[in-house]
């Protein structure tokens, strides 16, 4: 596996904790998830615009809310769900959209070589520490002429929530992710060519930092970092977190900004 010490200090979560809590969020996940519903609708308009797969994949489909948007676009294809939680696939299965859902991990995909023309994923990567992996295995699943388009974290999400916790403790609060430009150079390694790689920023508004947090856990998406505080937050470090975030207020409420990465990358022929 990478070495990512240098650019992911501390490193990214166990991905049995990362699936145990999507799981668990499976329920809530879609009453919450406005960010994740305009990032993944974003990534399927970002597709060659007369592009028709016969074989799709989504990867990390959470509840399949895109997995049934594929196949509302690929009327004809051929659709494979696959997440790393069980949960979420429990939830997904009924409601269609694939002709089938596994489970799976990104960096090592249980399909054979060459068999799909599109692999999808949207919000999903940026739990996956070894990324190269993750290129590697799409790389090796795609047919000639396939693309691989995913959307992801970086550095720079979520750093109001980051620079407020900092100012109360030194702990670790908020996940970590992967440079900009990290993605770019594992990009331009992979052998995959880049039809097109940038960031976007993403804002949010909340009334509160409560309404924020509870977001986050709707989502499945808190703190699972290594080096995180065990146990309950103490209310003098709440307050302290609460004062510290209201400095970033705005009219529309508390910002929590998104830096989202959108790539489309093509297989050579």
């Amino acid at each position: 596996m990478t070495d990512l010490s240098l650019v992911l200090p501390g490193g990214l979560p166990d991905k049995r904790q990362v699936a145990a809590s999507f799981s668990r969020a499976a329920a809530s996940y879609d009453s919450v998830a406005e960010l994740q519903r305009d990032v993944g609708a974003q990534l399927l308009r970002r597709l060659p615009v007369n592009f028709v797969p016969s074989r799709w994949l989504d990867v990390g489909c959470g509840t399949g809310y895109f997995t049934r948007a594929l196949a509302e676009r690929f009327v004809a294809g051929h659709g494979v769900a696959l997440d790393i939680a069980e949960g979420m696939l429990t939830h997904a299965r009924p409601l269609g959209g694939a002709q089938h859902f596994i489970a799976g991990d990104a960096e090592r995909l249980p399909l054979h070589d060459e068999t799909c023309d599109l692999i999808f994923s949207s919000l999903a990567v940026q739990w996956c520490a070894d990324f190269e992996a993750v290129l590697g295995e799409a790389f090796r699943v795609l047919k000639p002429g396939g693309f691989f388009a995913f959307a992801s974290l970086c550095v720079g999400t979520l750093f109001e929530l980051r620079d407020s916790w900092r100012q109360v403790d030194g702990l670790v609060h908020v996940n970590r992710f992967r440079e900009f430009a990290r993605y770019e150079q594992l990009c331009a390694a992979s052998g995959l060519r880049t039809a097109s790689l940038q960031t976007q920023a993403h804002v949010l508004h909340y009334p509160d930092v409560r309404s924020l947090t509870h977001e986050l856990k709707a989502l499945g998406a808190h703190n699972l970092n290594p080096g995180r505080p065990g146990g309950l937050t103490g209310r003098a470090r709440i307050l302290g977190l609460v004062e510290a975030y209201e400095q970033y207020r705005q009219a529309q409420g508390l910002p929590a900004t998104y830096q989202v990465v959108y790539a489309v990358l093509e297989k050579p022929l």
